[in-house]
């Protein structure tokens, strides 16, 4: 059975793109895969908080040597990292905010890459010490930004410091396979804005058919 790991990154609720998009992935995934478990954490509405200097030197202290307060300062860290470590797709609905993640969608990761847990740090390697500790997940982004031209080749490709930084932090969860569906143009409210959605929606069910290895026969046959 699969396991989704369903991440809401939007401060917004039903104006929200993003979550639009991420709802319609996960609908069209149960749709093909009833039994799928589904773990939802919504990081916009209830963002886990920054990392501190008191949850720092907790991390780096080995779990035997661990005060009862540090347990503590861990604990949601640990919660996160069960989810994460449990989820065969993770998917993930984030607006662009300033070019960038959400705060939310920031600290979640901040409190997930942690060493000893999702990666290990070993000198000997050289100058590459840390290697992820999971692996084989599919990482899905669905994400919704004000402008446009943020893909390859575009003409704000190198503003793009969303999906560049999910997916630089992506490899620490131990994502093999990436995929990205956007919207753009939010900001213009245009025509090119509703075609881009709409293409979004369209593309959505594709790719939770190429994600569960469905062909083009069996989707015509399912409909």
């Amino acid at each position: 059975m699969t396991t989704i790991l369903h991440i809401d990154a939007s401060v917004r609720g039903e104006r929200s793109i993003s979550r639009r998009l991420s709802k319609a992935f996960v609908e069209h995934w149960l749709e093909r895969e009833p039994e799928t478990l589904v773990l939802a954490r919504d990081v916009g509405r209830n963002p886990p908080p920054l990392v501190t200097e008191a949850w720092v030197a907790a991390a780096f202290t080995p779990p035997e040597a661990r005060r009862p307060d540090q347990d503590e300062e861990l604990r949601l860290s640990d919660e996160l990292i069960d989810e994460l470590d449990r989820a065969d797709v993770i998917v993930i609905g984030t607006p662009m905010y300033n070019y960038g993640m959400p705060a939310g969608l920031k600290s979640w990761f901040d409190k997930v890459i942690r060493i000893g847990q999702t990666f290990s740090f070993d000198l000997a390697r050289g100058d590459f010490p840390l290697e992820p500790v999971m692996s084989g997940k599919t990482l899905v982004v669905l994400s919704s930004r004000g402008e446009f031209g943020f893909g390859p080749g575009g003409v704000r490709e190198r503003m793009n410091h969303l999906e560049t930084h999910i997916f630089t932090c992506a490899h620490y969860l131990g994502v093999k396979e990436s995929h990205v569906i956007a919207v753009d143009y939010q900001e213009f409210d245009d025509e090119r804005h509703r075609q881009s959605l709409a293409d979004a929606l369209a593309a959505i069910p594709v790719l939770v058919d190429q994600c569960l290895g469905v062909g083009q026969d069996d989707r015509l046959a399912a409909e």
